[in-house]
């Protein structure tokens, strides 16, 4: 089902302060910034081979990533892996009997189509299945 690991998702309180990490230590570059309103976050994706880092910073103190930052701290967020269809490979995880945070895909960011999978039903480790280019919003 998995096609290849989309990005991994780090959870930051300062996302200037961790985009100029990136920079200074590794030389990486911002490919995409974009602010997700229906999530309440402000991402920056750094670009390594046909990955992203996200690093995610809540822009409200109700969402769930300040959530995640209030009771976690930084760090490891999710794991996104790329499918062919969103909607298919949701559909097959439910079919399985296994909760999901999304009952339907949703739009994502850079044009892509997302959907969650619960972490308690994948060992602690929250996952986005994640459709590149996709249009069915």
């Amino acid at each position: 089902m998995f096609t290849e690991i989309d990005h991994v998702a780090i959870a930051v309180n300062d996302l200037e302060a961790a985009k100029r990490y990136y920079l200074e230590v590794f030389g990486a570059t911002v490919e995409h910034e974009e602010v997700i309103e229906s999530d309440g976050v402000a991402e920056a994706l750094i670009k390594v081979a046909d990955s992203y880092i996200q690093l995610l910073s809540p822009i409200s103190e109700d969402s769930p990533v300040a959530k995640y930052l209030a009771k976690r701290g930084e760090g490891l967020h999710h794991v996104g892996y790329r499918v062919a269809s969103c909607a298919d490979a949701l559909a097959a995880v439910a079919s399985k009997g296994y909760a999901t945070i999304d009952e339907k895909p949703r739009p994502g960011s850079r044009g892509t189509t997302v959907a969650f999978v619960h972490p308690k039903e994948a060992f602690g480790t929250l996952i986005e299945l994640v459709e590149e280019g996709s249009t069915s919003h």
